[in-house]
């Protein structure tokens, strides 16, 4: 793997060569959409289900560029706390007992206790003042799970790359990070918030660039075993499930029959191995047995 040269990320085919050497393989409207969010230093609101590749993307980003990769996890009743910033108390209560200690504590102010050295810096205040020569990659994660006034909170962050901390003031990027939003769709995000942001959707992948994926990130597999496993996936999709597979449990399913020495799938291998594909008990009963044997026989693509 040649090292990352962010300068060299100037089209969609660069962007393309550079993903696929770190082993996730992409489409070129979903290379494009990676390329503009650079080019026009805008944040990237990736949508499609859960396990398709959105937050892999950011890791793969962030490594193109080499760059840090600073994640903030979204989920109900984050706040401000959590996600910018807190006052370091037990560090406050310290210095307060200092100043009376000298004496001072009458005649100090509150800038004696809130400057930004008492300051705990949560995942957005760091990806605002980082100093690296190369812009973090900042992924906020699965935006949809947080509560509609957080996200409101995210307005200004992603308008102007600044936040305002009323003890010390207005806290602004020198350089902006690149920021990938990811939502698996739970709830609409606002349209203000949509705004802000280029977007694209990902979706599964079709067998082909599914079978490329399995082979670049699991590449002991042999190509027959990929292939039917990829082909058994896709069958699964389009099953009754509560919660279909994504390309993680394509991945997982593939590395797992390679340990178990499986060189291919027959009834019993399946039945054996469906809690790496499946992740609800009443799946695994609606699809083992006979189910798994009828999904075998259907005729494959290739």
């Amino acid at each position: 793997m040649t090292a990352p040269d962010p300068e060299h990320l100037d089209s969609t085919d660069a962007i393309s060569a550079a993903f696929r050497e770190r082993g996730y393989i992409t489409d070129r409207s979903l290379s494009t959409a990676v390329f503009l969010a650079l080019q026009l230093e805008r944040p990237l609101l990736l949508e499609g289900e859960a396990g398709v590749g959105k937050t892999e993307l950011a890791k793969v980003l962030a490594s193109s560029l080499g760059a840090q990769l600073i994640r903030l996890q979204c989920y109900e009743g984050l706040d401000v706390n959590t996600a910018v910033y807190e006052w370091n108390y037990p560090r406050q209560m310290l210095e307060i007992r200092l100043l009376e200690a000298r004496g001072a504590a009458e005649t100090a102010s509150a800038h004696d206790i809130f400057g930004p050295e008492f300051l705990i810096r949560r995942p957005l205040l760091q990806a605002l003042e980082s100093k690296d020569g190369t812009p973090p990659v900042l992924l906020i994660d699965e935006i949809d799970r947080a509560d509609e006034e957080f996200e409101a909170y995210l307005l200004e962050i992603l308008s102007d790359f600044q936040v305002t901390v009323p003890e010390i003031g207005t806290v602004r990027a020198e350089k902006p990070p690149r920021v990938i939003l990811t939502s698996n769709r739970t709830r609409e995000v606002h349209d203000a918030l949509k705004r802000r942001c280029l977007y694209h959707w990902i979706d599964y992948p079709t067998e082909d660039k599914e079978f490329e994926i399995v082979l670049a990130r699991v590449p002991n597999a042999p190509e027959a075993l990929a292939r039917r496993v990829v082909a058994f996936v896709h069958r699964l999709r389009g099953a009754d499930l509560t919660k279909v597979p994504g390309i993680a449990e394509t991945l997982d399913w593939a590395a797992a029959l390679l340990s178990l020495g499986a060189t291919e799938l027959s009834p019993q291998v399946v039945d054996e191995t469906l809690g790496v594909v499946l992740k609800y008990e009443e799946d695994i009963r609606h699809v083992r047995g006979q189910r798994v044997k009828e999904l075998l026989a259907e005729p494959t693509a290739r």
